[in-house]
């Protein structure tokens, strides 16, 4: 059975403090392949801004007195390098979390000087596609290989029926039988990552009425805005790959001990 030796000293100190244990712990120097090692990993093969231009309605489900804010985000759905093109196609979304306030009769009726309203929340996602091409990579994609499959046969020869010369034989390939060779290749799929993203909004109520009671001056109520977006974008594409890396040293001393 495995017994602790009580006479070594541990690779890590504890000291009691106020209300807890202070532990200085062991940095272990990480073990490094020496030479010239091949590694996979990431690597960038483009790296750009797309725009897209959106004109689009949004209906609320009640009226609405004003809108007090507005969150927005980009979510891609799709974002796929159409290999051997350079084609890229991008699908998504913008959700948008629209805050407002809708009047409301049930806290108080309005009057020439005021509108009681509640605050609520409304979240719709509004969708964007865009094909665009790679024009510049900053590192070539490696293309996919093809896959292929190949038929083959056996010669064999058989007798003929009757009415055929005895010497004669029929030469041909087994049709009872089936022979193929096929190859398949596992290639590496490009992949995406939003880095950044800014929209530039204008959203403007096409049904604004007034309140059906009395209310203060220019109050009124609205269901459906035109919402104009132009939303500037940038993705990075990458591509897992095979790539050589000099590893010269395994020194500690290049390590800075302070950091």
């Amino acid at each position: 059975m495995f017994e602790l030796d009580k006479n070594k000293k541990p690779d890590y100190e504890c000291k009691p403090s106020k209300d807890h244990f202070e532990c200085t712990p062991k940095h272990h120097h990480p073990h490094v392949s020496l030479g010239k090692v091949v590694t996979k990993v990431p690597v960038v093969l483009a790296e750009l801004t797309l725009h897209v231009n959106l004109d689009t309605f949004i209906n609320f489900p009640e009226p609405v007195l004003e809108i007090k804010d507005i969150k927005k985000r980009i979510k891609l759905t799709q974002c796929r390098l159409l290999l051997p093109t350079n084609k890229l196609f991008i699908k998504g979304f913008v959700r948008k979390n629209i805050q407002y306030a809708s009047p409301s009769q049930e806290i108080q009726a309005s009057s020439s000087s005021s509108v009681a309203s509640d605050l609520h929340s409304y979240t719709v996602d509004i969708p964007f596609q865009v094909v665009t091409e790679i024009k510049d990579f900053l590192s070539r994609p490696v293309m996919p290989q093809v896959n292929n499959r190949k038929e083959f046969d056996f010669f064999v020869s058989k007798p003929l029926s009757t009415g055929f010369p005895e010497k004669d034989e029929l030469l041909t390939s087994d049709l009872s039988q089936f022979h193929q060779e096929s190859s398949q290749h596992y290639n590496e799929l490009p992949f995406c990552e939003l880095v950044s993203s800014q929209i530039i909004e204008w959203d403007e109520a096409i049904d604004r009425k007034p309140l059906p009671t009395s209310s203060p001056i220019d109050e009124g109520y609205f269901q459906t805005i035109e919402e104009k977006m132009v939303i500037d974008f940038t993705v990075r594409v990458l591509q897992n790959q095979q790539i050589r890396v000099s590893s010269a040293t395994n020194d500690p001393d290049c390590y800075d001990e302070s950091e």
